[in-house]
């Protein structure tokens, strides 16, 4: 068995479980959910088995009197068992009961939302800083907190190292493989996605190759806002039979219900005078590996900027999208482990835009993200364009880079290398 890798999310777990009767942890297959439940539970179900899975239809008393905590593991596949576990904390409210970890939301299943009862956290692809491949110098939690001070730190990862982290994957099962290992799990979970859960989520797919060009399409936008239209325009080039938008759109909310997309939303301010504000969303798969094996990138094609391929609106190569995918997925989890939500800034026509914002409360982090061993004037305008516009109300402006130190400019921003930046 591989060691168990201590997460972000363990923090909040123990912060929260004590207090808290029952936890879902959700996330897409493979990221860790059911070895990080494990570390706590006393008593686990693996409803994926035939055995525990007809248990529980037919003793369901067996979930209150079972030692705690209960593990309750894939409870999707048996999805009375979240209203049944809602029933447990009625009677009983005491922290510390009931895991519950799911890779899916049930199809069509009749089950209470579970607000006030069951608390939801997601569970994401290893970060940076969960990778430990090198100790982080720079708190996100400290830059909403509003400190201001001076950033330091140095490291020795370098671009090539970040296309490794990229290409290898951030599944605890799949990333400490060999190369050759790494591709074929990826191209593995790609098609069980393709031939099996979406099948198990309800959707027979009739022609499996164009749901592939369209995941591929999809990886492909990594990073921007392009429509869903041009996504599928991109995936079926000059076939007349397309699919329907509605199809398309089928496509998305199975993958959503899998956890395997993590886009994030544009910014909706609240109380200020913006106008002509984007709406779409900015494309992000679940793992940047998925994207990179989707498109058939490996670690010598994406350092070559001739074959890069490019979907949407925002200029750049996929190495840059798929880098910006990279340190997406770490500040999902950096933020989330902070009570903060991301979103994106961008005007409707891209005159000014910036990578991500991190609000938690009345804080609010501004953060462009450049593949580059330098930071320029030109990489800061817009976030110094911000600060012009939300004045106190923007907390601190950072340049994420794929260079070697963090420091701060005599503008304020500062500038952190991607591996040097942590919850």
């Amino acid at each position: 068995m591989l060691e168990y890798i201590e997460r972000i999310v363990d923090r909040e777990l123990d912060e929260l479980f004590t207090g808290l009767a029952a936890i879902s942890l959700d996330g897409p297959k493979g990221v860790g959910k059911t070895a990080t439940a494990l570390q706590r539970a006393a008593t686990t179900y693996r409803l994926d088995t035939a055995a525990d899975s007809e248990l529980i239809r037919a003793a369901p008393e067996q979930l209150a009197v079972a030692a705690k905590p209960v593990l309750i593991d894939e409870w999707q596949r048996v999805p009375e068992v979240w209203d049944l576990i809602r029933r447990c904390t009625d009677d009983d409210s005491a922290g510390g009961q009931f895991l519950l970890t799911g890779s899916a939301i049930p199809s069509g299943a009749a089950i209470h939302s579970g607000a006030g009862r069951i608390v939801s956290l997601r569970m994401r692809p290893l970060s940076l800083a969960e990778r430990e491949i090198e100790k982080a110098t720079v708190s996100l939690g400290g830059l909403l907190d509003g400190a201001g001070g001076p950033v330091r730190g140095e490291t020795e990862i370098a671009l090539i190292h970040y296309v490794r982290e990229i290409i290898g994957s951030g599944f605890p099962g799949i990333r400490p493989l060999a190369p050759r290992l790494q591709r074929q799990q990826l191209d593995g979970y790609i098609s069980r996605i393709i031939e099996r859960e979406f099948a198990e989520q309800g959707l027979r797919v009739r022609r499996p190759a164009t749901l592939r060009s369209w995941l591929a399409a999809y990886a492909s936008a990594t990073g921007s806002t392009a429509s869903y239209s041009t996504i599928l325009d991109a995936a079926t080039p000059g076939l007349p039979d397309k699919p329907t938008r509605i199809t398309t759109m089928t496509y998305r909310d199975v993958l959503s219900q899998l956890w395997l997309l993590d886009e994030v939303p544009a910014w909706y301010p609240l109380g200020r005078e913006f106008t002509r504000l984007g709406s779409a969303p900015k494309h992000f798969l679940a793992d940047p590996a998925l994207a990179a094996r989707l498109l058939g990138i490996t670690e010598d094609s994406l350092l070559d900027p001739m074959r890069a391929r490019v979907i949407g609106p925002q200029e750049g190569t996929i190495l840059g999208r798929l880098f910006e995918a990279l340190v997406a997925l770490s500040l999902l989890t950096y933020a989330q482990a902070s009570e903060a939500t991301v979103s994106h800034f961008r005007t409707r026509n891209g005159d000014r835009e910036v990578d991500f914002l991190v609000q938690r409360g009345q804080s609010i982090v501004a953060i462009e993200v450049k593949l580059s061993i330098s930071v320029g004037d030109d990489d800061v305008r817009h976030v110094l364009w911000l600060k012009q516009q939300l004045g106190s109300a923007l907390t601190d402006m950072v340049v994420v880079y794929s260079g070697t130190r963090a420091y701060r400019r005599s503008d304020g921003v500062a500038v952190v290398p991607a591996a040097l930046l942590g919850p």
